[in-house]
This record gives C-alpha cells, structure tokens and sequence, in this order.
C-alpha cells in the first residue's frame, strides 16, 4: 500500500482515537452500546418462548437478535477491544493473522460461557446469581490482571530489545549473525525466522486466553434461560452468535490498529528502511505499556 494512503489512513485511525478519549465520544458510544443490549436482551426474551413454542422462523431471528447484542457489547469498553488493539500496535504481525486472533478469542469467550455455565449447573449447583456474581467478581479483575500482563510482557521483550540493539551498536562489538556452526553444520540458536515463529503461538495463547477468562453476562443469562426451558441448543448456538457479533467490532480494531502502526512505520522511517527496527521496538514498549495502564484501570473499576 502507498505511503500517503497508509499515512491518511493512521491519521483518521488517530483523529477517531482522540474523538473517542479526548472529546467525549468513548462515553456517547457505551450509552448507546447500553440501550441497544438492552433493548436486544428484551426482545430475546421474547424470541426465546416463540422459540419453545416452535414458531417458525424464531431460531433465525434468536441468532441474529444474539449477533446484535455481541455487537453492542463489544461497542462498549471492554478488554478485548484494548488487547487486540495493542497487540496490534505493538507487534508488526499482519492484518489476516490479527483477524484470526480476533476472531479466536471472541469464539473463546463463548465457549468459556458455556464451560462456566455448564459446570455450575451440573457440577457446583449454582444459581444464576452465584454464576454472575463468579464472572463478575472474579472472571472479570482477573481478565483484566491477565491482559495487564500481555501488556507488561510486550513492554518488557520491547525493552530487551533496545538493550540489545543499543549494545549492538556500540562500538567495538562485533559477531556473526550466522546461526549454524561452520565446523559441524548444526544450529547452535534459533534463527529469527524461528524466534518469530515461537513468539507467535505464544503471543496468540496469551492473547486468546486472556480474553476468554471473562464470559459474557449476557451469555450466561442466555445459556441460564435456554437450559431452564429445556432448549439448551439454541442457548449454545446463540452464545456463539454473540461471539461472531463481539468478533465483528474486534476485527474493526485489529484493521484499525493495523494501519495506524504501519502508517506510523510510513512516517517515521526512510524509504530505504532505516530506522524501522528502532520504531518498531519503540511502539512495542509504549503499546505494552498502554494495555497495561488502561487494563489496570478497568480492573480497579470491578473490584
């Protein structure tokens, strides 16, 4: 992609990002995410006994009443919207593989409302009020603490990094960049290639792992309802509608992440490429360090 189009795309990226913090726009979008959970909630309710009366077309319609409310709920602030983001600034991973991660953890999410449900059903005997109060109380600070340490973990290898590149170009250090032995023909050390590799399947459990400890109460109250009127399917087909609702609006954040870093890599790099290493550690430490400030917060808002 050019550089000009790369670079108006990170300044609309960057021009919603202070509407969003700066003027107010943050608190405009949650109401609104609020009324429109609200008022989808209500009409699952309705959706549901037309479903338990075998109406036809009520499975449709409950689907895509549940794709909605996982789109209003991922509308308002949430930590997988700051992880995906981050991440995405911080990491110079591709916009396909940032889709993927996106898509996997809000599918994760669900599935760990029904495991949370499920399990308290059959296993523990617990009410709904207990379940909620076990995702809120509990599920939700240590989601927050967990995406709080990505973020350190990401400020941290950014840091290591710089360490290194700064004692690489001091002067009088010199080594070989070549990683196989010469003498025997082995790899004594992994070659980039396979340190990137290796980051990668970690970053991505890390990733989905921390989104996925916090359920969706909006998927209990569903998976709860359903199993009560005996059509515990469509509660589990539904949960999974929201996560392809709540998926829709991280994608939109994973793209956006996306262009503003590369457009920042476009604008603060020369054409031949120099200083892109430096700039990319430099949005790995202050992504990490952003994650962690905001999820911190969040997390002392549910305690």
């Amino acid at each position: 992609m050019p550089r000009a189009l790369l670079s108006l795309g990170a300044l609309a990226v960057l021009g919603l990002a202070v509407w969003l913090w700066a003027f107010g726009g943050a608190e405009s979008v949650a109401a609104w995410a609020r009324a429109g959970q609200a008022e989808t909630q209500q009409a699952m309710a309705r959706l549901l006994r037309s479903l338990r009366a075998g109406e036809p077309g009520a499975m449709a319609g409950l689907l895509s009443l549940c794709f909605a409310y996982g789109f209003f709920h991922a509308a308002g602030p949430g930590h997988g919207k700051i992880l995906i983001g981050g991440y995405g600034m911080a990491a110079r991973v591709g916009a396909a593989r940032l889709s993927a991660l996106a898509l996997a953890s809000s599918l994760a999410q669900a599935a760990s409302a029904v495991a949370l449900v499920y399990a308290g059903v059959f296993l523990f005997d617990l009410t709904r009020q207990q379940m909620t109060g076990v995702a809120e109380g509990l599920l939700a600070p240590a989601s927050y603490g967990a995406v709080a340490l990505v973020g350190l973990w990401l400020a941290l290898r950014g840091g290591l990094r710089w360490n290194r590149a700064r004692a690489a170009r001091s002067p009088g250090h010199a080594h070989a960049h070549n990683h196989t032995c010469a003498s025997c023909g082995h790899s004594h050390g992994p070659t980039p290639e396979e340190a990137a590799r290796v980051h990668g399947w970690r970053d991505a459990v890390m990733l989905v792992g921390a989104v996925a400890i916090r359920p969706c109460t909006g998927a209990l109250f569903l998976l709860i309802l359903t199993w009560r009127m005996g059509i515990e399917m469509a509660g589990i087909l539904g949960t999974f509608a929201m996560g392809l609702g709540t998926a829709s609006v991280t994608l939109a954040v994973a793209l956006a992440s996306v262009t503003l870093r590369e457009g920042a890599l476009a604008r603060l790099t020369t054409a031949e490429g120099r200083g892109l290493a430096r700039t990319l550690t430099a949005l790995e430490i202050g992504a990490g360090l952003l994650i962690a400030a905001l999820s911190l917060h969040l997390m002392r808002a549910t305690l």
